[in-house]
């Protein structure tokens, strides 16, 4: 419609000369006309002959400014502007458009002094104050440009952009709770303004106020209830406080009001995601990348639903695609690294290079230097983590850190995700300071851990999604270690000096794989911390059904192909036999029939293979209650899931690999005893399963007496262990003393 309107123009103006019309004003309009239908070349000769025509006249060259901006010749433009303000040095447009083209060669100097003339000549203009506001933040005026924000809002109090540029600007300068008082007083002033309740809300959001903030952003999209950015800024507030099923309603509702959106698809993606929905969430990641073709976030997100549903190689295809497509993107190579783990054929050599290479893109700072440089003084150890919860994070550790002495070690937290339940009150009980960090962004976190003088600093995140793994490269402690999630391998960071491990995670020979030192405890490198309310051991089903049950209740991105094909013979070979399998993943029945369709292409009927979707976690524990021998995945092994199988009373057939992640389940089942569950190759793995499944007596007395043998190990010997962690957190602060006192000397 617009090319024909234009063309229209370009035909009436043709007609007006040829009657005679040869005004400059109708040689200027024709020049614009044909430079918005992309004949920039003529219409460019056209403005500059008006313009050698009428020398005095600004207009000529406040469009030739236009024009070339938009073609992204910024110097060229620059020229024009600056004739254009030649010839009419007060005029609004071409001060602002100047300034603002300085803002886009990052110039901030010469945007903020042509900026000033421009809210000095046009002090009602919320778009001149606004660009002042971006001159001065590029220059480091924090401020002035919150004060120069804070105006383009009064002018302009019902623009998003302008709000956000103000909550932005407040946060640098450290002013946030100046600004949330004067937006408390506007939204009194002005109550059906949504976007002063939008801004309030966002403002409480950045104090850590999430209660109210969700409120506010709920009045603010009720207000206007046909502005998707308010309706999805609502549904964004309520995904960060991980209100997820109320985050996926609203975003649903965002999409209905703007359809087209592709970055509003891929956040409504994410939170599917995080509700364990990967089908949904693949569906609609596939439409945003139709629309929007090569974005990491997008990308990297259908790479972990595809993962999610058991697709490795075509995961590892799409992660592989994303840091091809942006080789600087953070996100690009992190999720690659997150998914190489699950897919059979990687070698470790193959999984510690993609670390090294995702780690090499952090900003790096230099190392922290040693406090107090006495080896012997009470360790100040800080613990660094988004999941201190009814995690494998809290499962796995909770029981250790508080065997720790206390009068030896004194623990601080810095949580990167806001959590409430038994656990993280537990993990908050062991700590002598709790520090929120998941408002803070990596800079400001680094500081506040250098002011807390911690001596060890231990991350449980990873490369995770809610990893702050970028805030140990800022190196704020003079020691750092990585320990349980996402401790899938190396961290690949020379930043990270240890590696938390056992003799099994990190035999000798596989030690060239990591770029930290092993910091070896004598037995298994975690503290199992079984439920209260587990469900008691039953006897082996196989008994009272007269077939064996098969079992895994591991995450489904761990069932590659490969497994499947060792299942399904296991299962041919044993025609009564069955497998239970059961995930939160399973909760979608699309993905439930990939899977059916999976098996029954090898021969297994879908009776055979009963699969679950989500269930409390006492009623998940209760589902082994149903399985006599656990089958672990592999190259990506149980964790946790192998811990609580063996409580329950079930030993887990293991086929560790060379990475971290593939020999959890060795790990366990040695420190309890198991060895001889642990296999070294696929036929072996097949074997053992045959031959427990002939020994129902056997198994029914291994399973009886198990939990009393879990219990009386190392792997839940909480005390034992605290000692152990103890001597290896204090001999690895004996090293870096003198390795520091020799570095001075």
């Amino acid at each position: 419609m617009a090319e024909a309107r234009f063309a229209d123009a370009i035909a009436d103006f043709g007609c007006a000369q040829a009657g005679g019309d040869t005004s400059p004003t109708l040689r200027l309009n024709l020049a614009i006309a044909h430079d918005r239908l992309g004949n920039h070349e003529v219409a460019r000769r056209l403005m500059r002959a008006v313009a050698g025509d009428m020398p005095d006249w600004d207009e000529p060259w406040l469009r030739l400014g236009e024009s070339l901006r938009g073609q992204s010749r910024l110097e060229d433009a620059v020229d024009a502007y600056r004739q254009a303000l030649e010839r009419a040095p007060l005029r609004q447009e071409s001060l602002i458009s100047l300034g603002v083209l300085h803002l886009q060669l990052q110039d901030g100097v010469a945007a903020q002094t042509v900026l000033l003339r421009a809210c000095g000549v046009a002090p009602l203009a919320p778009e001149a104050w606004d660009a002042l506001g971006l001159a001065l933040t590029l220059t480091g005026n924090l401020a002035p440009a919150v004060t120069a924000f804070g105006e383009a809002h009064r002018l302009a109090p019902g623009r998003l952009d302008i709000a956000m540029h103000l909550l932005n600007a407040s946060a640098e300068a450290g002013t946030l709770g100046a600004t949330l008082a004067l937006s408390e007083l506007e939204c009194v002033a002005n109550p059906a303004n949504p976007v002063a309740h939008a801004l309030r809300g966002l403002l409480l959001d950045r104090l850590g106020r999430r209660d109210e903030a969700i409120d506010a952003a709920d009045i603010a999209a009720t207000l206007a209830p046909d502005s998707a950015e308010l309706v999805l800024l609502h549904g964004g507030l309520l995904a960060r406080a991980l209100r997820l099923r109320e985050a996926a309603t609203v975003l649903r509702r965002a999409q209905e009001l703007d359809p087209t959106n592709p970055r509003l698809l891929g956040d409504l993606a994410a939170v599917l995601m995080r509700l364990h929905r990967p089908a949904e969430s693949l569906r609609l990641l596939t439409e945003a990348d139709e629309k929007l073709p090569g974005q990491d976030f997008i990308l990297c997100n259908m790479a972990t639903a595809t993962s999610a549903q058991g697709r490795q190689e075509e995961a590892l295809a799409l992660a592989r695609r994303a840091v091809q497509l942006m080789p600087q993107s953070m996100l690009a190579h992190r999720t690659l690294a997150s998914v190489m783990p699950y897919v059979d054929g990687v070698s470790g050599a193959e999984l510690t290079h993609t670390l090294i290479e995702t780690a090499a893109r952090m900003q790096r700072a230099p190392a922290a230097p040693i406090v107090r440089p006495d080896p012997h003084r009470r360790l100040r150890v800080g613990l660094m983590s988004g999941s201190f919860r009814a995690h494998p994070v809290g499962w796995l550790t909770i029981a250790g850190l508080e065997a720790l002495p206390r009068e030896q070690c004194d623990l601080v937290g810095f949580a990167a995700a806001t959590w409430s339940d038994p656990m993280n009150r537990r993990f908050r009980a062991i700590c002598s300071a709790w520090h929120d960090i998941s408002l803070l962004d990596d800079a400001a976190a680094a500081a506040l851990i250098r002011r807390e003088e911690i001596d060890i600093l231990i991350d449980f995140g990873g490369h995770g999604d809610i990893s702050r793994m970028s805030v140990c490269a800022l190196r704020p402690a003079p020691v750092q270690m990585k320990w349980v999630g996402m401790q899938f391998h190396t961290s690949g960071l020379p930043d990270m000096d240890w590696m938390i491990t056992d003799r099994w995670e990190t035999p000798p020979a596989l030690a060239p794989l990591y770029t930290e030192r092993l910091l070896t405890l004598p037995d298994g490198y975690v503290c199992y911390s079984p439920p209260a309310d587990a469900p008691d051991v039953v006897p082996s089903p196989a008994l009272a059904n007269g077939f064996i049950t098969f079992g895994c209740l591991n995450n489904p991105a761990k069932i590659t192909s490969r497994v499947i094909e060792v299942w399904c013979a296991i299962l041919r070979d044993l025609p009564t036999a069955r497998l239970r399998l059961r995930a939160q993943q399973f909760g979608e029945a699309e993905t439930v029939a990939a899977f059916h369709q999976r098996f029954a292409e090898r021969g297994i009927a879908s009776e055979r293979v009963l699969i679950g979707g989500p269930l409390p976690h006492r009623m998940f524990m209760a589902e082994y209650n149903h399985v006599d021998i656990a089958l672990d995945p592999f190259p990506s092994s149980g964790g946790l899931t192998t811990c609580e199988a063996l409580w329950m009373g079930v030993p887990t057939i293991a086929l560790p690999g060379e990475s971290f992640a593939s020999r959890h389940s060795l790990s366990h089942l040695s420190n309890v005893g198991l060895q001889d569950w642990v296999v070294g190759d696929v036929g072996a793995y097949r074997s053992l399963a045959l031959r427990w499944a002939a020994d129902l007596e056997g198994l029914a007395v291994l399973r009886e007496g198990l939990r009393a043998r879990v219990k009386a190990s190392p792997l839940c010997d909480a005390p034992r262990f605290g000692v152990g962690l103890d001597r290896a957190l204090r001999a690895a602060r004996v090293m870096a003393c003198a390795e520091s006192q020799r570095e001075t000397a």
